[in-house]
């Protein structure tokens, strides 16, 4: 099992923790103790235990997914960064930049699908779903009608994605919420989005647990693991 902790990424929020506790802030807005090179991509440990997700999903799909898919997507964005002109840059910055570049192709899907695997574990938690509160609430009821409308949006997003990819929440620049959907390592701030929450329909996201079924999956997911805090906190 893996120490719980607050990874969210907004940077605001993790100057403060940085000031408070002594870590080191690392490119990407990524921190950890005891990491000398700012340069270097580390993955932030799992934010709650391999089986906190469960019965949704498995212990057995957590270790898999992180331990061997998001651990990977670092090892490989540091190696490629390494052989390009955009090291030392955060991870955000990296992947926009390869976007826009053919030849580093292979950089942006590893440190892409490395930002967005981070993402897509701290908008999970144990005891989740139901209805966001608050300020997001008003902007989810503003956006959609309702939280029940939100969820819909964004079951029928993540649903639909064909082959491998994402469904995110997100803010446009006049803060009105949509739900987009992502091919492969794609991210909405390519278009100038700002994401809020993401599900993971990469078939290694939950083929262990549901095999074909991931209706079942998303399902699952929105109905009871959600962490509509992390959402908020990414809307500001």
């Amino acid at each position: 099992m893996r120490a719980q902790c607050d990874t969210s990424f907004s940077r605001r929020n993790i100057l403060k923790l940085a000031a408070g506790t002594g870590l080191m802030l690392l490119a990407g807005g990524m921190i950890l103790p005891g990491q000398a090179h700012a340069e270097v991509f580390a993955a932030p440990p799992l934010p709650y235990p391999e089986n906190a997700l469960e019965p949704v999903i498995s212990g057995r799909t957590v270790s898999f997914h992180y331990g061997k898919h998001t651990l990977g997507y670092f090892n490989n964005a540091n190696k490629f960064v390494a052989e390009s002109p955009l090291a030392g840059q955060p991870l955000d910055k990296v992947f926009l930049a390869a976007a826009k570049d053919p030849k580093l192709t292979p950089l942006f899907n590893n440190a892409a699908q490395a930002w967005n695997h981070v993402f897509y574990w701290n908008g999970l938690k144990s005891g989740g779903g139901g209805a966001p509160t608050g300020k997001l609430a008003k902007a989810v009821d503003a956006s959609f009608g309702s939280a029940e409308a939100c969820k819909k949006a964004l079951a029928t997003a993540a649903t639909s994605v064909f082959g491998s990819g994402w469904a995110w929440l997100v803010a446009d620049g006049d803060g009105k919420l949509k739900v987009v959907k992502t091919g492969n390592a794609g991210n909405p701030m390519q278009d100038g989005l700002k994401p809020l929450w993401v599900i993971d329909v990469w078939e290694h996201a939950y083929y262990l647990d549901y095999q074909n079924r991931r209706a079942d999956y998303v399902a699952g997911v929105l109905d009871k693991l959600v962490n509509w805090d992390f959402a908020a906190k990414n809307m500001g």
